[in-house]
């Protein structure tokens, strides 16, 4: 649970050390810290994080009291609505371009804190139940060989509480790297040299499609998408191989439509911050890619259905008499990380409710039912004769 930032625990974070690490001015931290941007958080473990970045700290970065440790936030991916001419505009200093599979999963970043191998997400938090996957799924010899390292990936499978696939034909739960990156600095690793060090260690990355010339790389692209869109998958992201120009990130249609489809079931939690973006992808992804009409009707169906039936589900559910959920589940070994994801998505301000754990061979099943508040009592009150305001 978070709690008020008393000046025996400021005077616990090192500002001085902090400072100097992450080349910020002390007086820079202190403020944070004032305006809880920079937020004291019990987990435990004991971790101040950047809710929001600052002087060039990415939001999400995490400083651990005990052990003293300083995970970097993973920096937010731009992201281009054309592929021509903005992969060439935007990689104008590179000769080639990396294309790797962007997964539909949840952010983590895998670090090694102390002696205990652990997870953290996209908000700089220790999720339980990451921690203990990441535990499972990465080879320890890696961190043992490379401690200053940290492993940015997607945990994509049907048992994630955040993000849940099908998609992959994925038993439960896999991490795919994406990136590695230096704890204290957040500099990246160049794209072959991490793709070599994982296939050394055994640890999975993403798929890769190809090195392309930056002035070709459209075309190929989008031959990539049309395919990844017909499996339901999410996109590609595109990179320097050297790393040194920031990446950006390219989705299909489907993807979009997917992602509208999920949002406005819980319209009035999700729906609003949803849908402009992903409209307007849509409309310069057909241009660009020189739709006929039937085509564009095509295009203009899904968005539409993906807009109005999860709403219309929305409100029949209401209209019979249930609450608004969404069902997710987590496989785990042992039960105690159950509780501690409990007190976690507290922490998140998530209301939820846990079913009793099944047990499948060495492990347990749980059930979890979010609530969505927001969407559950505007359509139980539009339905009672509210008025929209």
């Amino acid at each position: 649970m978070k709690r008020d930032i008393s000046s025996e625990l400021i005077n616990r974070l090192d500002i001085e050390r902090v400072s100097r690490l992450l080349e910020v001015p002390e007086h820079r931290i202190a403020g944070a810290i004032q305006r809880r941007t920079l937020q004291y958080v019990f987990s435990p473990p004991e971790l101040f994080r950047f809710d929001k970045p600052i002087s060039g700290i990415e939001g999400g970065t995490s400083i651990f009291l005990e052990p003293f440790d300083i995970v970097r936030g993973f920096p937010k991916i731009r992201r281009t609505l054309v592929l021509y001419p903005g992969v060439v505009s935007h990689f104008s200093s590179c000769e080639k371009v990396i294309v790797e599979e962007k997964m539909n999963g949840y952010n983590a970043r895998v670090a090694l804190i102390g002696d205990r191998i652990t997870g953290i997400t996209r908000g700089g938090f220790v999720c339980p139940y990451t921690t203990e996957k990441a535990d499972e799924l990465v080879n320890r010899e890696f961190f043992l060989d490379h401690p200053d390292l940290v492993l940015c990936g997607e945990m994509v499978g049907p048992d994630s509480p955040y993000v849940p696939k099908t998609i992959y034909d994925i038993e439960s739960l896999e991490f795919f790297v994406f990136d590695i990156m230096e704890k204290i600095t957040g500099k990246p690793m160049p794209v072959m040299r991490r793709r070599a060090l994982m296939d050394e260690y055994g640890i999975r990355s993403v798929r890769l499609f190809g090195e392309y010339d930056v002035d070709e790389a459209h075309i190929e692209i989008t031959k990539i998408i049309k395919g990844l869109g017909s499996l339901q998958h999410e996109g590609v992201v595109i990179k320097d191989p050297q790393m040194q120009v920031q990446p950006v990130k390219y989705t299909s249609s489907q993807s979009n439509c997917a992602d509208l489809r999920y949002a406005f079931e819980f319209y009035n939690d999700y729906g609003r911050d949803f849908f402009f973006p992903r409209v307007c992808r849509e409309a310069f992804q057909s241009v660009e890619w020189d739709e006929d009409e039937e085509s564009i009707a095509q295009r203009c169906q899904r968005l539409g259905e993906s807009i109005i039936l999860p709403m219309i589900k929305t409100i029949k559910k209401k209209e019979e008499g249930e609450r608004i959920t969404e069902t997710v589940q987590i496989r785990v070994r042992d039960l105690r990380t159950v509780e501690n994801f409990e007190e976690h998505l507290r922490l998140l301000g998530v209301d939820a409710i846990f079913e009793r754990p099944e047990k499948i061979g060495n492990e347990y099943l749980v059930k979890i039912r979010k609530l969505f508040k927001s969407t559950n009592d505007k359509t139980e009150s539009i339905l009672r004769g509210e008025l929209w305001s």
